[in-house]
């Protein structure tokens, strides 16, 4: 235990789960065998966001065989940037590892995560997609598109090609825990906090089975969320588009004047009329729209709610290896934790502590 009471060589793996039923088994297998092989004690801490396929009683039944395995049941789907927010806040050692449930990042990535992040003393060791096995052509497109265009507009470069997975140490995990945005976009936030943040390639895995919950609805919402979250450039391209149509409407009023000073003003067709009235709408639409993306945003903050709600709490304790053990008081196993988290502190509701 350090100083500070973080468990030292403790590995937390922090996984959000949302109607994951049919693969989180072998997942959990999977990771089971890597976590075997590691010389740090671990932990997971499986976050149920609200899941209607029964993946929250598999995951007990995942608990009941391995007493290492937490799990947080969130009161319905806040959806994944929260779940994941769930997970850091209930993480407890000195590195925190997050990856999805749907085995297309592979856990056997996981000890070379740890060994550079411990060679190189990093605090951010992020997996870097080579290749996206599974995804269509449109899908990769737009993936490509997205990370180049919110670093030319935000101040604060994401790395490209990158998702959630990747290993954050215990000083960058408590730097984003002082997030509590209700906007959030965690892969710009992870790059936000700055510290020394060094990459790993590897290739991206198909899912292992069923379909992503993310349609291209969800993708084009979340790339807004990154995009309104660190850069203010659509409100600058509105400006400037009102500047520009100005502009040219002052021009063009010049020219109309001087025309009808020296030659008269014939009758004019109205389909020129139509097409610029069409136009400056249409301008103004697209304006307000962009507008009320951030007022909308301010106005959602401004009402400072909580970010989550645990319907259940089931912790875990940590893997038991060469390392030093914790106290019984620090993971004391119960039934069921109903928690409120409000003002960034958990008020438990309900606990029933088995002796």
């Amino acid at each position: 235990m350090t100083s500070l009471g973080i468990p030292q060589d403790l590995i937390s793996i922090v996984v959000p789960a949302y109607n994951e039923a049919d693969g989180i088994a072998e997942f959990d297998r999977r990771l089971s065998d890597v976590r075997a092989k590691l010389a740090e004690r671990s932990e997971v801490i499986y976050v149920d966001d609200g899941s209607g396929d029964g993946t929250f009683a598999i995951l007990r039944s995942l608990r009941e065989r391995d007493p290492t395995i937490s799990i947080v049941n969130l009161s319905r789907n806040f959806g994944k940037e929260i779940a994941l927010t769930a997970g850091l806040d209930h993480s407890h050692g000195e590195a925190v590892i997050i990856l999805d449930a749907d085995l297309q990042d592979p856990p056997e990535l996981i000890p070379t995560l740890i060994k550079r992040w411990r060679e190189s003393q990093a605090d951010v060791v992020f997996a870097q997609r080579c290749s996206r096995a599974g995804e269509s052509w449109f899908k990769r497109a737009t993936a490509f598109g997205f990370y180049r265009v919110i670093n030319a507009v935000s101040a604060q470069s994401v790395p490209v090609d990158t998702g959630d997975f990747r290993l954050l140490s215990r000083r960058a995990v408590d730097a984003v825990k002082m997030f509590r945005e209700q906007h959030r976009f965690m892969k710009g936030l992870f790059a936000w906090i700055g510290f020394r943040q060094i990459a790993v390639p590897y290739q991206r895995d198909r899912r292992f089975i069923g379909n992503s919950k993310w349609n291209y609805w969800r993708l084009w919402n979340l790339s807004l969320e990154g995009i309104t979250s660190f850069s203010i450039a659509p409100l600058k391209v509105a400006t400037y588009l009102g500047l520009f149509t100005a502009t040219f409407a002052i021009l063009y009023g010049t020219y109309m004047i001087g025309r009808t000073i020296f030659f008269g003003n014939p009758v004019a067709g109205y389909p020129s009329l139509l097409v610029i009235i069409l136009f400056l709408g249409g301008v103004q639409l697209v304006s307000l729209g962009i507008i009320g993306e951030y007022v909308g945003r301010v106005f959602n903050e401004t009402k400072r709610r909580p970010l989550y709600f645990v319907d259940a709490m089931l912790p875990g304790r940590p893997a038991e290896t060469t390392g030093p053990s914790l106290s019984a008081d620090t993971y004391q196993e119960t039934d069921e934790a109903v928690v409120e988290h409000t003002a960034g502190r958990d008020v438990k509701a309900t606990v029933d502590n088995r002796v």
